[in-house]
This record gives structure tokens, C-alpha cells and sequence, in this order.
């Protein structure tokens, strides 16, 4: 399977995720939905500082342009909001996905959706 189907058929195509890119630890975008401006500068900023309590908390999660209120994190899942849209991250062994709902979609159902992806991507080496 291409990352590219993993974006619209694991993610996408769930409704509970209105956009979507994974890419590696460097940042390098490895698929992404349509319309999706997220920049290389973001990813890396999100890869190397993923977790970091002391980076983080401050500067907030920025995606496509849109700055997130950072919430929380752990050492596989970062979390964002900004008003009624938010942002769920999880990095896997050599991949991170970067989820963004919007309303009507609840913060619980896009975490589901992303970290059931990232759970098979863990579990196959990914």
C-alpha cells in the first residue's frame, strides 16, 4: 500500500479526519491530502521538537499556517486545538501522521482514527 492511499483510505475516507500528511523523522512529507499546505519547516519543527515539554507548551503546534494551542504530550502522541478544530499527531518508529479535524469532528474520534493507523504502522515497522 502507498502512503498515499494509507492518508485517504486509513484516514480520510473515515470522515473523522478532514486532512492529513505522514512523513518521516526529518520532516520529509511522505503523502498528504489534497489542499493540505502543511510545509516542510512545520514537520521538522514537530519531529525534532516532539515532546519536548520545554519547547512545546511554548511555541504551540503550527500546521498548514494555523497555530495550535499545544495541549499535551507523550512520548507517541502530541495534541493540539484552536477553537472548535484541533490537531492529532503520533510518531511511529519511522513515520509521523499529522491529523487536523475540524467541526463536527470530536478531538476522541480523529485521535482514534490517527492512532489506530499508527498502531499498524508500529506493528509492522513503520
Amino acid at each position: 500500500m502507498s502512503w498515499q492511499s494509507y492518508v485517504d483510505d486509513q484516514l480520510l475516507a473515515t470522515k473523522m479526519v478532514s486532512q492529513a500528511a505522514i512523513c518521516g523523522h526529518d520532516g520529509n512529507v511522505w503523502a498528504t491530502s489534497g489542499g493540505f499546505g502543511v510545509s516542510a519547516g512545520e514537520l521538522k519543527h514537530i519531529a525534532t521538537n516532539f515532546g519536548n515539554m520545554s519547547v512545546m507548551p511554548m511555541s504551540g503546534i503550527t500546521v498548514a499556517g494555523t497555530k495550535y494551542m499545544f495541549l499535551s504530550a507523550n512520548d507517541k502522541v502530541m495534541r493540539g486545538k484552536k477553537g472548535t478544530s484541533g490537531v492529532h499527531i503520533m510518531k511511529t518508529v519511522q513515520a509521523i501522521i499529522v491529523a487536523v479535524y475540524k467541526e463536527p469532528i470530536l478531538a476522541e474520534q480523529c485521535a482514534s482514527v490517527t492512532e489506530k493507523l499508527g498502531d499498524y504502522l508500529i506493528g509492522v515497522g513503520y
